[in-house]
């Protein structure tokens, strides 16, 4: 996925192409977090789908459920779904900044070799 150490820096369109990608994978990993957080609570709680999507938007960005959970099987899926949203968002961030910390990686490492070189 990523150039070896060994080669050059790829050209800035490839560059911007590949935040793209990655953005792309980290918007597909929060839109399907937030299926199951909408699935789960209109299951589990009997909550329409627009209140379900509240929910679950709530909780994926951090905030907290906006419809008190009543019952046992909710409350279940409320804790883990709270557990598995702080580590999506977590994943989502490091997948979005992934290829700037590489190329920033990179391109120190190839200032050091040329320094090195002389």
């Amino acid at each position: 996925m990523f150039e070896h150490r060994s080669k050059p820096l790829i050209p800035s369109e490839q560059f911007y192409k590949r935040i793209f990608l990655f953005f792309l994978l980290a918007s597909s990993l929060i839109f399907t977090s937030l299926l199951i957080g909408i699935l789960g609570y209109h299951f589990f709680e009997g909550l329409s789908l627009l209140d379900s999507l509240l929910n679950a938007s709530m909780i994926l960005g951090g905030m907290g459920p906006v419809n008190a959970v009543q019952t046992n099987a909710g409350k279940l899926f409320a804790s883990f779904y709270a557990l598995f949203s702080g580590l999506v968002l977590l994943v989502a961030v490091g997948v979005i900044f992934a290829p700037i910390f590489h190329r920033f990686l990179h391109k120190f490492h190839l200032d050091i070799g040329e320094e090195e070189n002389k």
